[in-house]
């Protein structure tokens, strides 16, 4: 079979483009109910999964197509705000908010002495509160990464009713904290992206409502600050007792009944612009066209043939087939055309 070499130069060409899509399932954009599973009803043993995390689904999680979307959990730097593991002396304070809060710091700082500040005025440079609230978006919900600017989550409860959060990306013209985690963002009043008001500061006293790690697909929440316009979510922070302060935030966006957050994939694509010049496969490579004695069986292919082409395919430097093209339809060929087939692979 003949074959065609690629110039790299001018016949090869690389592509990369960013699609967005919804994140949670069935293609939603915006989730408007929560739904939690009885398995994990049990918030009241340290040991217990629901002791450190809630996972939310998209319907009821006996119905057909149910699926974790996100998880919520609380975290406290001491272990304050649920039970102790064991109560043996030297164990006090490790608790599922210990574990929650040392995980979260490793993954951000990669040190589990860091801890979590926000953005403060000019007098103080970050508040940095003993406790975390974490929005955790399920693996699988996701590309390579959440959308910066897509984040728009409403918080309800008693107070000022209503918090609309979102993250400052466009606000801050894309420009982000790095971290082990990823880019970080500040979550703040507003929506899409864009900060309401003049300031990340959002509360005088205790800085920005939260923080956005859209490469790692987390939200971590400032309980100083949010507590401040949703009493419901002043955290309990007693030693050793369960205050289930992760069902507080879970009914806080249970009632807010809107969280929307886009997912972002890289496609990159390479192009192979096949070029097949009027001298060039006019011939098929059909064996049922020859008969026993190597000659046509069909005279029409001696002096004018006509073939149509319906498949490129790409190989490697040793001959190997990697790839195959199909055209959407058969292209006519002979010695009076030439033909420009644009083969693309996505990878």
């Amino acid at each position: 079979m003949a074959r065609i070499n690629y110039d790299l130069n001018n016949d090869i060409v690389n592509d990369t483009q960013k699609v967005v899509t919804s994140t949670w399932s069935n293609n939603t954009n915006t989730l408007t109910s929560v739904h939690t599973s009885s398995l994990q009803a049990d918030l009241s043993s340290a040991t217990s999964r629901g002791a450190h995390f809630i996972e939310v689904y998209n319907v009821a999680t006996g119905s057909e197509g149910a699926a974790v979307q996100y998880a919520v959990a609380y975290g406290h730097k001491e272990g304050k705000g649920s039970k102790d593991f064991t109560n043996d002396t030297g164990a006090l304070g490790n608790s599922p908010s210990k574990v929650i809060y040392n995980q979260y710091r490793q993954l951000v700082f990669g040190d589990e002495n860091e801890q979590f500040s926000f953005p403060g005025d000019g007098s103080t440079n970050a508040y940095s509160p003993n406790d975390i609230y974490v929005i955790n978006v399920n693996r699988s919900r996701y590309k390579n990464n959440l959308k910066p600017g897509t984040l728009n989550l409403t918080l309800s409860g008693s107070g000022l009713g209503k918090l609309h959060l979102t993250d400052d990306s466009i606000t801050s013209t894309g420009s982000a904290v790095i971290t082990n985690a990823g880019r970080q963002f500040n979550i703040v009043s507003g929506s899409s992206g864009v900060r309401l008001g003049s300031s990340t500061i959002q509360v005088t006293d205790s800085g920005s409502y939260g923080l956005f790690y859209p490469d790692s697909g987390f939200i971590v929440l400032n309980p100083a600050a949010i507590d401040h316009q949703i009493s419901d979510l002043t955290p309990g922070v007693s030693a050793n007792t369960a205050d289930n302060n992760h069902q507080k935030l879970v009914n806080a966006i249970g009632g807010g009944i809107s969280f929307t957050v886009d997912s972002e994939e890289k496609i990159s694509s390479r192009y192979y612009f096949t070029r097949i010049k009027n001298s060039e496969f006019n011939f098929t490579t059909n064996p049922s066209f020859i008969d026993g004695s190597g000659n046509l069986r069909y005279t029409t292919m001696e002096n004018n043939p006509k073939v149509y082409i319906t498949t490129v395919g790409l190989y490697n430097d040793t001959g190997d087939l990697v790839a195959v093209a199909k055209l959407s339809q058969p292209i006519a060929k002979d010695f009076s055309k030439e033909a420009l087939i644009r083969v693309k692979l996505d990878y």
